[in-house]
């Protein structure tokens, strides 16, 4: 069941908040609760019931490790329990993300024909891995109060930050699950305020994400052959694509939520105005990076060690936050280029340099640009197709700009139809510009909550954005993180 489908929108959400409240208000607060997690586990069911044991089993031995971790805090039981928890996690999550990955791997390099095991691979485990890891970790360190099955189920399947996040921390989750007088009444203020993220969210996707989707497709996966500025528009077109999509279904989690008085981490702070990779990593998937950063990166070492050591810790850590997004060498090529890049820029302020704010912009930005082709090319030959367009193609401009030749002498360029292998018309490119400079000066959706009145104008604005996304959702797609 997607956020942007009808019966999403129309018929679970509205049915779910309503009968939520309900209990609530004939003071049920387990039933209540209860109702939630039945609901959450029919939304992940949605899209195939096969899903459901994994999780289902995932959330139950998780839950059993942690309260034997934290009946065995600093004896060799506790250790040995938090060593089978992580074990069991990474073991399940390989098996079905990365088990035909190591067969193919293994046939290359051994010269095998090792069949592949061709499993479809459960949605969202990923996100319920990494975050069940993390609690594990936590129980292990202390740093987790007693909580009981039917609250921790809440903290796992919580529908609106299950499939694609934000990865939350149950130090900012359950605490709200629990029994608290003030999150268990209607709060208009969080209904006002969730409607109005929800359609900025729902905007973004269906309008925006979903228009530049196809250009990306177009370009990475169809044409077989792209001039320079049909792959600068393809590779342009996936950077917007996937910020409006993944930004999207934050919005859209973190506003369904705000309607059961809960508070969801944000996850994204306008990264496409970073100025150096560090501010990006700051501002993209900011609760991946939290993780990433809290148990791997720390565990290792973290900078406490030689600079050395400090390098080698930081493109460990990006390596495996690529492998985490794919079972692919695209996708570790794309996290150590992020690793190299954060080294490289250690080494800049180590050596005292500055660049002007514009500068600094520009290279961030193309580095990023740049490196998602790796992240969407799905082998080694579409990123070499794309890339070397981007720089060594033929420079081609439309039949219109003939007119004007006599303004520039362009050496070595081409007059004629430059879109076509991407099968897009010439306002895509409007379409980029346009989303470029939002993204660039526009306030994002954290700081628009943060300052919105909720006045009728607000009112006015988010009904404007919703019917227009309402009226665009006449096929339902799937977010891209979903894949993950």
């Amino acid at each position: 069941m997607l956020f942007n489908s009808y019966i999403y929108i129309f018929l679970f959400l509205p049915i779910t908040f309503g009968l939520y409240f309900l209990l609530i208000r004939g003071r049920r607060i387990v039933s209540a609760k209860l109702a939630l997690v039945l609901a959450s586990l029919f939304f992940y069911s949605w899209w195939s019931v096969n899903y459901l044991p994994i999780l289902l089993f995932s959330l139950v031995f998780n839950f059993l490790v942690g309260e034997v971790i934290q009946r065995e805090l600093s004896t060799k039981r506790g250790k040995f329990a938090l060593i089978l928890g992580i074990s069991v996690n990474l073991i399940l999550l390989g098996y079905f993300k990365y088990a035909d990955f190591f067969i193919e791997n293994v046939n290359y390099v051994l010269g095998q024909d090792i069949g592949t095991i061709n499993l479809v691979l459960p949605l969202a485990i990923s996100f319920f891995t990494f975050q069940q890891i993390a609690y594990l970790v936590d129980c292990y360190k202390g740093e987790v109060k007693e909580y009981d099955f039917l609250n921790y189920s809440l903290f796992v399947c919580f529908f609106p930050q299950l499939i694609a996040g934000p990865i939350v921390h149950h130090g900012e989750m359950m605490p709200q699950f629990m029994r608290n007088r003030w999150n268990l009444r209607l709060k208009y203020s969080n209904i006002a305020a969730g409607l109005f993220i929800f359609s900025i969210g729902l905007f973004k996707k269906v309008v925006i994400a979903d228009t530049f989707a196809v250009t990306a497709t177009n370009g990475f996966d169809y044409a077989e052959t792209l001039n320079m500025v049909e792959a600068w528009v393809t590779s342009l077109s996936y950077t917007l694509q996937l910020y409006f999509d993944f930004s999207g279904y934050t919005d859209m989690a973190i506003g369904a939520a705000l309607l059961f008085n809960i508070k969801l981490p944000d996850n994204f702070n306008s990264p496409y105005k970073a100025l150096d990779i560090q501010d990006f990593w700051r501002r993209w998937h900011m609760t991946l990076s939290r993780f990433l950063r809290d148990y791997i990166y720390i565990p290792l070492g973290g900078s406490r060690v030689s600079n050395l050591v400090t390098y080698r810790n930081i493109i460990a850590t990006f390596l495996i936050g690529g492998l985490w997004h794919g079972a692919g060498w695209t996708f570790i090529m794309w996290g150590v280029l992020h690793g190299l890049a954060m080294v490289v820029h250690n080494l800049w302020l180590m050596g005292g340099y500055r660049l002007s704010k514009f500068i600094a912009w520009f290279i961030t930005f193309n580095f990023i640009n740049i490196s998602w082709v790796f992240f969407r090319a799905k082998d080694f030959e579409t990123v070499k197709k794309v890339l070397s367009s981007m720089f060594t193609g033929q420079f081609v401009l439309d039949y219109d700009w003939q007119g004007y030749r006599f303004l520039v002498d362009l050496r070595g360029v081409t007059y004629g139809p430059w879109l076509q292998n991407i099968y897009a018309e010439n306002k895509v490119i409007l379409y980029v510009a346009v989303c470029l400079v939002m993204v660039g000066i526009m306030k994002n959706s954290n700081e628009l909550i943060r300052t919105a009145s909720f006045s009728r104008k607000t009112a006015v604005f988010a009904s404007l954005l919703f019917v227009i996304s309402v009226l665009n959702m006449n096929k339902a797609s799937e977010f891209l993180y979903f894949n993950f």
